[in-house]
């Protein structure tokens, strides 16, 4: 396992993070795919052998039960000092004041929640799930650094905006001395490269560090153009933002992908991933397990050396979209 620090901050994490969203109770409803506990253990002990120490969770996974799951697995796989443990806020939790949203009330209320499921004292990074219209910055800003001087979280970090809008955090820290973000949780893959157009370059100026969410898009670049054949693929309600309206324009993408990874002799996840990887503002790619070949493609891929002819191949025949994840809106579940 390769290591590096989060942006320009002092936090190490290991290249690979371990995505938690697999992982949790499947009668809340949160999801159809999801492992139980003991169906998720032999997914934590393979990180831990691996080296994959960054893990990465959310209070509304599951309705909670994914940090309760990720708590005991720290517990029993590893030790908590070598694991580098993030969780967010900012989905429905509960239909009360401070059950969703980034208020002070919300902030408050949802990271003692967090601790307590995951049985721990602290959050390495805790990160605002998605942008707040409701709230204003200042008001999730200081509430945020004060659960950071109160010794409850160690480094914040942000998901999926506008870069206009987390430049306009990053400001508002900077102005009033309080605590700054070192990371930026959102979407990229070779079917979503929205976030090259501002938000890298704004991390990259910012010393903010990219932890990318769905860099397989779903699987969907790991699999042969038109294969669906998962579990997730078919009960993941997030599943129309590659299946639906990207539709035939990917399927040159994954067609590359597919010839790429015939040339190395190696699966299509893996160079999906190196691509990914390669990317200078990226940190640590977020993958989620729920097959032992998924975290081995993962860590191999930091391996894999890409040409500029592989390179030309998988970028030629991207086209601009919509990006996700920027609002929330009729429909947006938690990435």
């Amino acid at each position: 396992m390769d290591y590096t620090r989060l942006g320009t901050s002092g936090l190490k994490v290991s290249r690979i993070a371990l995505g938690c969203m697999s992982f949790g109770d499947t009668s809340t409803g949160f999801n159809g795919w999801s492992l139980g506990k003991e169906d998720a253990a032999p997914i934590f002990r393979q990180a831990v052998e691996l080296g994959v120490t960054f893990w990465d969770t959310a209070n509304v996974y599951s309705n909670g039960t994914s940090e309760t799951i990720v708590g005991d697995a720290i517990r029993e796989y590893s030790r908590r000092e070598d694991i580098v443990l993030a969780s967010k806020v900012f989905f429905p939790m509960h239909d009360g004041p401070g059950g969703s949203g980034i208020s002070r009330k919300a902030i408050m209320e949802q990271i003692d929640g967090s601790l307590t499921r995951l049985g721990t004292d602290y959050l390495d990074l805790y990160q605002i799930h998605r942008f707040d219209p409701e709230t204003p910055i200042e008001e999730t800003l200081e509430a945020l650094h004060d659960v950071v001087k109160a010794g409850k979280v160690r480094y914040l970090g942000a998901s999926s905006m506008n870069a206009w809008e987390f430049s306009k955090m990053q400001y508002t820290a900077t102005v009033n001395g309080w605590t700054r973000f070192v990371s930026m949780q959102d979407m990229y893959s070779l079917v979503q490269r929205e976030e090259e157009r501002e938000m890298f370059s704004l991390l990259a100026d910012q010393g903010v560090g990219s932890i990318p969410w769905s860099p397989l898009a779903k699987g969907r670049l790991a699999r042969p153009w038109g294969d669906q054949s998962t579990t997730r693929g078919s009960n993941d309600p997030t599943a129309d933002r590659f299946w639906g309206d990207t539709g035939e324009r990917d399927k040159p993408i994954i067609d590359a992908v597919a010839r790429v990874a015939a040339r190395h002799g190696v699966p299509m996840a893996q160079i999906a991933l190196a691509w990914v990887l390669a990317n200078p503002v990226v940190a640590a790619p977020i993958v989620g397990s729920s097959k032992p070949h998924h975290l081995d493609d993962a860590v191999a891929a930091l391996a894999v050396e890409l040409t500029d002819t592989d390179i030309a191949d998988l970028t030629e025949h991207y086209t601009p979209r919509a990006p996700q994840g920027y609002r929330v809106h009729e429909g947006d579940t938690a990435g």
